[in-house]
């Protein structure tokens, strides 16, 4: 396993080395391809762009997946419904997401742009910058919530219920014992959740291509959109290899600031 990723490794380290189109005879320019890559405003722009996106994704979907779980009853026929509910979206394929949302925000059939029609507002994700990033935001909410949610109820159901009736006792209000009891027993559950996602956000790719292909513009080309159309559009081998060992960079370090994170709460 290790030797069949070793491999590809060393052969995108060895493009990136040179220039090198499909076709041509390589030519080395040693990091020629990174200087380039680094002072690429396309390219810092993408950067940017998957980190608002990372943080916007969080802010929304952890504080929306523990209010969501703590609403979930504990016990009775209900449970097992929602269970089943929670986990239709995470069960459909990425490329399936992205179609459907594509259908949902069509400006002829869809009923988004009904629903914003009826409200006298206007909407189009091929026009408006604003609804096409907001529109790839929602989607990943809708899409990996639930998973936020299915981990949370799991910490909620593994605190000790002594907790709650020692507050109840010393007559603790419902945010007192939410702040000083929940948030902290879910401590390590929430940030497991942020790691996946994180992680997950970064490589995003099929649902905002096939949604919005970027567009319009340049405004949802995440970095992982940006460094395929280097490889599938650009032809230029070298630069693209340097661009995807960049992308790899900043998630490998992206991992190892979340997991000294989670080590530092005792998180194994």
């Amino acid at each position: 396993m290790s030797l069949s990723s070793f491999i590809p490794l060393m052969t995108v380290i060895n493009y990136s080395l040179h220039v090198l189109f499909a076709g041509s005879i390589p030519k080395f320019i040693g990091l020629q391809n990174y200087i380039d890559a680094l002072h690429s405003d396309p390219f810092l722009s993408a950067i940017l762009r998957q980190f608002k996106f990372t943080a916007e994704i969080l802010v929304i979907e952890i504080p929306l997946g523990v209010a969501l779980a703590l609403t979930m009853p504990k016990k009775g026929p209900w449970v097992g419904f929602i269970f089943v509910l929670l986990g239709i979206p995470l069960l459909i394929p990425w490329n399936v997401v992205g179609i459907m949302w594509r259908i949902l925000v069509r400006s002829d059939i869809g009923i988004v742009p009904l629903f914003f029609n009826r409200l006298g507002l206007y909407y189009n994700i091929a026009h408006s910058d604003v609804d096409a990033w907001w529109t790839v935001v929602l989607m990943d909410v809708w899409h990996w919530t639930p998973l936020v949610v299915l981990l949370s109820y799991a910490g909620l159901r593994a605190i000790p219920q002594e907790f709650y009736q020692a507050a109840k006792v010393d007559g603790a209000s419902k945010w007192s014992t939410f702040r000083y009891i929940t948030l902290p027993k879910l401590r390590s559950v929430l940030i497991i959740a942020v790691l996946l996602r994180a992680m997950d956000s970064f490589k995003i790719y099929d649902e905002p291509f096939l949604l919005t292909h970027g567009g319009p513009g340049s405004t949802t080309e995440l970095l992982s959109i940006y460094t395929s159309r280097q490889v599938i559009g650009g032809f230029n081998m070298g630069f693209s290899s340097a661009v995807s060992l960049i992308y790899f960079y900043i998630v490998l370090v992206l991992c190892y600031i979340l997991y000294t994170s989670m080590k530092k709460v005792g998180v194994k």
